[in-house]
């Protein structure tokens, strides 16, 4: 019988599952969409229970889907948003209160407090990351804090806290698994990513009992099987990365140098660093790439917060497209951007400027200016904000970037593709698989088997659907100088 890999791809707003076969084709697919909570203005939750059961649901439909049995599954890859933390109880396997995600800002306070008392430093130092609310280990810190019974639980030992893919796997294996692996550890503020463990020092500072951390584990690993009751199967989990790792393994970015980007409703630009870590003088972040047979890779990464999502403010916002498909014909409705910029800086900047006090900008405006200028300037600003982190990671890496490997809904632009090209000098590549994260954790996953044999068994399979080679002619010195001056008017907007 014909074996496959199923790759678990538990995202912000849907949990989704994929059946790859052995070339990385997808052979089907499940998704489902969950609620979003939002209990005060700039908080958000997710129930983990209803993560669970959706992820639980697609991964059986998929397996009907696709026509195979569960024992034709030769192992399952967990990919996961990051940073999104829960807190549950080890008897129970009950949450002890909402999933705190990414996006929450509740701790921003406590944040500031850290960066006053010169602890940012210790953090940089020892995790990679900054002082900030996106990060899971202030997340724990609150839920102790603030949820009746926790704090004396968690010190009796009785609590368990992980990312989404270590209450998926504690899930999967009914309790017996209680892990997570090295990149989404060093997505926590809590991992030494030199020493390749949890911080005693960060941990302490938090007060955070290390009896509630899981067990760090390399990305590609036999681990453990699932519950035969769950999938009709007693299956092999092989592989687990955080959604931008894994996206950055889906695209082969294998060798030092390699970048990706992906454009979704936000953008995350992540350089393949190699074997040691580059802690950023440029405002990016440190991470973990993967960890497979014992070799630890590191990479830069910088966050975007809006890119895809400013489209959809086009759309929803100002109404001068009916779909987020139509602002390319917009967009090429005239010649360039009739010296109108816009910063979609709409909850503030992220990589490598990190304002929270910015705001959106758009600047530039004439008699002549139409809608046509404006989708245009909105599509460039997604190109300026990628070249802004690509600078930065140029700078802290000193490596010359041969291409930049892209992938996400927003490459199905090809104005936004070649003007990206253009900016950078350096062609853009397409792939023909664009759900590089599933792929990225079936790839994990199928290696830790014997699914695939090597790397390079793999780095054969890739395949380029259109490389965008950047125009020799095209002068990109004007626009930057322009792009920067906007940024400039955007930035501290709101601060007092």
């Amino acid at each position: 019988m014909e074996k496959y890999i199923l790759a678990l791809d538990q995202g912000t707003t849907s949990s989704r599952a994929i059946v790859f076969d052995h070339q990385g084709s997808m052979i089907a697919v499940a998704q489902k969409e969950f609620k979003q909570y939002y209990p005060k203005p700039g908080w958000i939750e997710h129930d983990a229970n209803e993560i669970w059961d959706t992820q639980l649901s697609v991964a059986q439909e998929v397996i009907r889907k696709a026509h195979i049995q569960a024992s034709q599954i030769a192992a399952i890859g967990i990919t996961n948003q990051r940073e999104t933390t829960v807190v549950w109880d080890k008897e129970s396997g009950e949450p002890i209160h909402k999933a705190i995600v990414w996006q929450d800002r509740r701790t921003s306070r406590y944040c500031d407090q850290l960066k006053e008392e010169g602890f940012e430093e210790t953090i940089r130092n020892k995790t990679g990351l900054i002082a900030d609310a996106y990060f899971s280990g202030t997340k724990v810190k609150w839920i102790l804090e603030n949820v009746p019974e926790a704090r004396k639980k968690a010190d009796q030992g009785k609590l368990a806290f992980g990312t989404i893919d270590s209450f998926l796997i504690w899930k999967l294996t009914g309790g017996k698994l209680h892990i997570t692996d090295v990149t989404n550890a060093s997505r926590t503020l809590l991992y030494d990513i030199h020493k390749m463990w949890w911080s005693t020092t960060i941990t302490k500072k938090f007060d955070v009992p290390m009896s509630m951390l899981p067990q760090v584990v390399p990305s590609s690993q036999e681990y453990g099987n699932t519950d035969p009751k769950l999938l009709g199967e007693a299956i092999p989990i092989g592989g687990i990365a955080g959604d931008q790792q894994a996206a950055l393994f889906g695209q082969m970015c294998t060798q030092p140098g390699m970048i990706k980007n992906t454009y979704g409703t936000g953008s995350f630009v992540v350089l393949n660093t190699g074997s040691k870590p580059i802690i950023s003088k440029n405002n990016l972040l440190t991470t973990v790439a993967w960890q497979i047979e014992g070799k630890t890779t590191y990479a830069l990464e910088g966050s975007i917060f809006i890119a895809g999502a400013i489209v959809q403010w086009l759309r929803d916002g100002l109404g001068i497209i009916k779909s987020s498909s139509e602002v390319e014909s917009l967009a090429n409705s005239v010649e360039d951007n009739g010296g109108v910029y816009l910063v979609p800086a709409l909850t503030g900047l992220g990589a490598p400027h990190w304002d929270q006090y910015a705001r959106g900008t758009i600047v530039g405006i004439t008699r002549g200016t139409t809608a046509g200028h404006i989708a245009r300037a909105a599509l460039e600003s997604i190109a300026y904000q990628a070249m802004d982190v690509l600078r930065a990671m140029q700078a802290d890496s000193d490596i010359a970037f041969k291409e930049l490997r892209v992938d996400g809904g927003a490459t199905a632009n090809n104005t936004l593709m070649q003007f990206q090209a253009d900016l950078l000098k350096i062609p853009v590549v397409r792939p023909k698989v664009m759900e590089t994260t599933a792929l990225g954790a079936a790839y994990l996953a199928g290696l830790a088997v014997g699914y695939w044999k090597d790397l390079e068994e793999i780095q054969n399979q890739w395949q380029m659907d259109r490389t965008f080679e950047p125009n020799e002619k095209f002068n990109t010195d004007g626009l930057r100088k322009q792009w920067d001056k906007a940024i400039g008017r955007s930035k501290s907007w709101i601060e007092d």
